[in-house]
């Protein structure tokens, strides 16, 4: 058997705690939601980090932000900073 230099390439790491918190967590979508259609959904985690994910792709990656990231985005979704992204012309 050969040994290597860099075990820690050979195996996968293990989930970090939020990352393993997010795989059980109670996630929501918006009720503007579409039926069918991909949305996207987030969920709070124990420590307070919200989690967003793709419900297309529930076993995907999933973004961990704080809670302070989280309100500014929302804020700014209430404000219109982010309206230009989905007029016309611009997808």
């Amino acid at each position: 058997m050969m040994r290597s230099d860099h075990p820690e390439t050979e195996r996968p790491a293990a989930p970090v705690p939020a990352e393993a918190e997010a795989q059980t967590a109670s996630w929501q979508k918006s009720h503007s939601s579409q039926e069918g259609g991909g949305c996207v959904e987030m969920a709070k985690l124990p420590g307070g980090e919200i989690v967003v994910r793709n419900s297309r792709q529930p076993g995907g990656p999933a973004l961990i932000y704080t809670r302070a990231e989280i309100e500014a985005l929302i804020q700014g979704a209430k404000n219109g900073d982010f309206d230009h992204l989905i007029q016309e012309g611009n997808r």
